[in-house]
């Protein structure tokens, strides 16, 4: 026997048909029991009630006509409708039609539903962003890098100028010498406020020429500090606070001291004797009481000026077992503003093409 497959909108169309064709019934009973004992009533109760004594068979009639135009409005709206999903019909849910809970019922269940859910919801997104952020300044809290100087807050390329080798950090504040590039050949921090140099500062930067320390506040420089700068030739370090002078490169050429507090116990007698290329030394406005020992040969040019040199012998610039002795070299020699009368000292200027700068009377 051939089977045929039920089609759930035929099955829902039945249903509902049956429920009006029961209602209907009942509707007409109900009629016809009130049409009778409205008549009884009115027949043997003359005190019954206006209301109800005024209605008539006509009303009857044109109430059956509304309820007859709710159904065929039933019967055409129902096919348009389709059952809900098994899946999606809550089991929670029983209404009883016909009863007057239904409206009461099914406006609660809505209202629980979009009311609860919304409230969840809404739960969900304000905690959810309270644990994130809490989990965030946790991470944050453990993974805390550790506290820079204020020197490695920035770069040193972004702090100061670097440009093909050479690198500025002019003006800049800076309390230490920064970090350089391992290709530096040229460093200028003038005026600055640096008070020492150690020897970590130029450690890996071998190929350093020169540097310019002018106007910072200077006061030690540790031993060692330039011993791996082996082609290091000019070092500035005018206008600072030192009182002696650290070991110095041997391949140096300029060195330019002037403006400190330099006394003459703060150099040692060898500190100029093994720099063979040294050709200018400015040691001007200092507290030297005498000219520095063992000058080189390779000097062209001294600045002494305004000290508190008060003696010179004739080996501080010559020889005085030599008297062929001539120091060709040496272009300029400045002594004014020392305490000193050159004069008194002729046979300390023998060897030198010019005499130098300063009074002589």
């Amino acid at each position: 026997m051939q089977q045929f497959e039920t089609d759930p909108q035929l099955s829902s169309f039945t249903y509902h048909l049956g429920l009006i064709y029961t209602h209907e019934l009942l509707l007409r009973k109900t009629t016809k029991s009130f049409k009778k004992a409205t008549t009884g009533k009115r027949e043997h109760c003359p005190t019954v009630s206006r209301p109800l004594a005024l209605l008539t068979s006509s009303h009857l009639d044109f109430a059956d006509m509304k309820t007859l135009q709710s159904t065929l409005f039933l019967l055409l709206f129902i096919p348009l409708t389709e059952p809900a999903p098994p899946t999606l019909q809550d089991s929670r849910m029983t209404y009883d039609y016909g009863t007057d809970n239904f409206e009461e019922t099914l406006f609660s269940q809505d209202f629980e539903d979009k009311y609860l859910d919304g409230k969840n919801i809404k739960e969900k997104e304000t905690i959810l962003p309270e644990e994130k952020s809490l989990q965030l300044q946790k991470d944050e809290r453990v993974m805390l890098p550790p506290l820079k100087k204020e020197n490695d807050e920035m770069p040193t390329c972004l702090l100061c100028v670097c440009l093909s080798g050479s690198v500025y950090c002019e003006e800049v504040d800076i309390d230490a010498v920064p970090p350089l590039p391992k290709e530096s050949a040229y460093l200028y921090a003038r005026f600055n406020k640096i008070k020492k140099l150690t020897a970590r500062d130029f450690a890996d930067i071998p190929n350093l020429r020169r540097l310019d320390f002018t106007g910072n506040l200077i006061e030690d420089i540790e031993d060692g500090t330039f011993s791996k700068l082996s082609l290091l030739e000019e070092l500035t370090l005018a206008e600072n606070q030192l009182l002696k002078l650290p070991v110095l490169p041997p391949k140096l050429t300029l060195f330019n001291a002037k403006y400190n507090k330099i006394k003459s116990r703060g150099i040692k007698a060898n500190t100029f004797k093994k720099l063979n290329h040294l050709s200018f030394l400015y040691l001007d406005h200092n507290a030297l009481e005498s000219v520095p020992l063992n000058l080189p040969e390779s000097l062209r040019v001294i600045h002494l000026q305004f000290n508190n040199i008060t003696s010179i012998t004739d080996d501080t610039f010559c020889k005085a077992n030599d008297t062929r002795y001539i120091r060709d070299r040496i272009e300029e020699i400045r002594l004014e503003g020392n305490p000193i009368v050159l004069g008194k000292h002729p046979n300390s200027f023998i060897c030198l093409k010019r005499l130098p700068v300063g009074s002589y009377f």
